[in-house]
């Protein structure tokens, strides 16, 4: 808005008070969402030009059609403020489960950047299917992404840690942990890779888990994906990918 007499005409017609289409997510004060590229333009291209404000290699705002759109918002008394989104494709033969992710000004560390990646991995595992993020990822997004990763792969390490006096670990292989966790072989690998965990002995893959790795190990994500929040289904499925539990 140019000036405050325009925000305040604007206000007097704009009588949404939360995005269009379906809400999803619901848990405390926040939700998420899900927005149709095609059955939204109007909408969805107005959040591809704001995302273009805050992201310079930010190009798409003009088709909108493959993509959806998962809104994240904030509510109280007022309504439901934006927070960030993300999108992704309807349909990718590269896997990808998120296509550009935004976080606002106002909004930024504390943890939604996170929260949104989750999300995208907790609907990947809900269509049975192995994701990853659009590549390239900007120096950012891959700080971000690996975060993620070694915390998830961590998590489910530590829920296969043998019991007080047993010390045998079981059989894990790379694509088990792609399987629990829904992340793609190649970032489960990188993701080992930056823990300094794994080692390529014989011919094959090992790792290598220490006591202490676990000691250490504390989950700072003040946000977390509470799946009996999320009312959703797929339009199409393959296989269920464990439904949020490890073996």
């Amino acid at each position: 808005m140019t000036n405050l007499d325009a925000l305040k005409r604007h206000r007097t017609k704009c009588t949404l008070i939360h995005p269009p289409g379906n809400e999803i997510y619901r848990h405390g004060t926040i939700s998420f969402f899900e927005i149709d590229g095609r059955k939204n333009k109007s909408y969805a291209h107005n959040m591809c030009l704001l995302a273009k404000l805050f992201l310079d290699h930010k190009t798409l705002y003009y088709d909108t059609d493959p993509f959806m759109f998962y809104i994240l918002t904030e509510f109280d008394a007022q309504g439901f403020h934006i927070v960030g989104y993300f999108s992704k494709d309807k349909e990718s033969s590269e896997d990808y489960n998120l296509s550009c992710i935004l976080t606002l000004p106002p909004y930024q560390k504390k943890g939604y950047g996170h929260f949104m990646i989750e999300f995208s991995y907790t609907l990947s595992k809900l269509e049975g299917k192995i994701g990853t993020p659009e590549k390239p990822l900007s120096d950012l997004g891959l700080l971000s992404y690996r975060r993620y990763w070694s915390e998830s792969i961590l998590e489910a390490l530590l829920k296969h840690k043998p019991k007080d006096g047993d010390t045998d670990y079981p059989s894990l292989s790379i694509n088990d942990l792609s399987e629990i966790t829904a992340i793609k072989k190649e970032d489960v690998l990188a993701a080992l890779q930056n823990l300094n965990i794994i080692r390529y002995q014989q011919g094959s893959y090992v790792l290598s888990i220490t006591k202490d790795l676990f000691d250490n190990y504390q989950d700072k994500r003040r946000l977390r994906v509470d799946t009996k929040s999320l009312f959703w289904t797929p339009k199409i499925t393959t296989k269920p990918i464990n439904q949020f539990q490890t073996k």
